[in-house]
């Protein structure tokens, strides 16, 4: 087929977004796969944070599938990539590929991957050709939310004045860059503020940040109806990451919504357990497939929540 590759336009959103529910939907075998997801919005907030990283592949005009890469400092993913259902084994999804990884190289990358499903050999079979391999299951957990209780040293990103929010990037790239060389969250901390999706909790221990996470709430973000999504979290400590799972339930209650939701590698084994013990339990589960069968950030002790969908 004479598939074009080209850059996805904000015209091209809702269609975009139409094909990831109906392609995600056919796969899992809903009953009206256009409802795949609900109210969350995947696709428009994602091109909004970056248009340059999105391509669409369109055929006699008519848009076919799409892709959206993500760039926080040194690390890199892509995904939801979709295609609908009846161009599916045509190879669109390989064409897609192609100006991912050269982005990719453009980005000068240590660390990329992807989430995908762990039960699928077709999924993990087309991704192990560009270099991709499975390790460790991503749990995509959630817990009810509890009454709000107000932590000590907790702020929001939203709170900080504009000459001052610099120096708060600063100190959360110090906080990442400790726990991954370049891990830098800057682009989903702006995002977040600039759409109005959430809030980015930040934790101050003697005038140092000993945590944040940044949170996606309610309909029209990634978190959908009623949720608060974790998208990133990250913590020098066990004690700070305890006080951390805290402070995104508290915003969670502060916003009258009833689910906190975060995703966690299994390679991460100290942050998955005190998740656990904290009461999160898992909705279901993917695996990363990390180009180079590199292992990144996913080591036992690394205090980090996110989950690459």
């Amino acid at each position: 087929m004479n598939v074009l590759v080209r850059p996805l336009y904000r015209e091209d959103l809702a269609e975009a977004d139409r094909i990831f529910r109906i392609a995600f939907g056919t796969f899992l075998a809903l009953p009206n796969p256009a409802e795949f997801a609900g109210t969350a919005d995947y696709i428009r907030t994602r091109w909004t944070a970056d248009p340059s990283a999105a391509f669409g592949a369109q055929l006699n005009k008519e848009l076919v599938g799409s892709n959206l890469a993500t760039k926080w400092g040194s690390v890199a993913f892509f995904g939801p990539l979709t295609v609908r259902p009846e161009y599916w084994n045509k190879g669109v999804a390989t064409r897609l590929m192609e100006p991912t990884l050269d982005l990719f190289a453009k980005w000068t990358s240590t660390h990329e991957g992807l989430f995908t499903f762990a039960h699928s050999p077709k999924h993990i079979a087309s991704y192990q050709r560009f270099g991709f391999w499975p390790r460790f299951l991503t749990a995509i957990m959630s817990k009810p939310v509890e009454p709000a209780r107000r932590a000590r040293g907790l702020s929001g990103y939203a709170e900080i004045p504009e000459g001052q929010r610099a120096e708060c990037l600063r100190a959360c790239r110090e906080l990442t860059d400790g726990i991954y060389e370049g891990l830098d969250l800057e682009r989903e901390i702006r995002a977040v503020e600039a759409q109005r999706l959430g809030d980015t909790v930040l934790l101050w221990e003697a005038a140092r940040l000993a945590a944040f996470g940044v949170c996606h709430c309610g309909p029209g973000t990634e978190a959908g109806s009623d949720s608060c999504y974790v998208k990133f979290g990250a913590a020098r400590s066990e004690s700070s990451f305890d006080a951390l799972l805290e402070a995104c339930e508290n915003l969670a209650a502060a916003k009258r919504l009833s689910l906190l939701v975060a995703g966690v590698n299994a390679g991460r084994q100290k942050a998955f357990q005190q998740m656990m013990a904290r009461g999160f339990r898992i909705q279901f589960q993917g695996v990363a497939m990390q180009r180079h069968n590199d292992p990144g950030y996913n080591r036992p002790d690394a205090y980090l929540i996110d989950d690459w969908r």
